[in-house]
């Protein structure tokens, strides 16, 4: 199945942000092939549709940071203003302020990738977790192990024997 954007091109767009992951006015814009302005005029013209959870303004040190690490370019790119950074559900309800056949199309790519992106942290954790208990085992056995050469280096060591005197005794008296 062929999609209208790779998965692997929306993974590099989404950004983890307020520990939430979540793609960029900028990013979105570029992949719905329409301009950032628009994009933001259709939000703000339905603004009601899109509270704090979906969608929410980055401040001026989260746009600062973005800049350093070449995210975005300058923050005059986008007219002085801080770009909208939109959550999961966020863009999902883009697809109903953006009619258009591509940005349902692009929606239908994104929350598949966000799916894909869930699915892989939740395999990380699973995997985490055996490792976890691979580690008590293996520490566990460690000690055991650990005692069983205790044990082996006593045995190879021989036992002191007492030597009975050799000589004569002096009788007293």
């Amino acid at each position: 199945m062929e999609t209208i954007v790779p998965a692997g091109v929306i993974e590099r767009r989404i950004l983890l942000i307020r520990g939430q992951k979540v793609m960029l006015s900028m990013h979105l814009a570029e992949l719905y092939t329409v301009e950032t302005r628009t994009l933001n005029q259709a939000v703000k013209r339905n603004i009601n549709r899109f509270p704090e959870d979906f969608m929410f303004q980055l401040n001026d040190s989260e746009t600062e940071n973005l800049v350093s690490q070449n995210v975005i370019p300058h923050k005059r790119h986008f007219g002085g203003s801080s770009p909208y950074a939109f959550t999961e559900q966020g863009v999902a309800m883009l697809s109903s302020v953006l009619n258009s056949e591509r940005a349902i199309q692009v929606n239908i790519a994104v929350m598949r990738t966000f799916v894909k992106l869930k699915k892989m942290i939740s395999a990380n954790k699973e995997l985490a977790h055996k490792l976890e208990q691979l580690e008590r085992k293996i520490e566990k056995h460690d000690g055991e192990i650990k005692l069983i050469f205790d044990a082996i280096r006593q045995l190879m060591t021989p036992p002191e024997k007492k030597r009975p005197m050799i000589g004569f005794k002096r009788a007293e008296g």
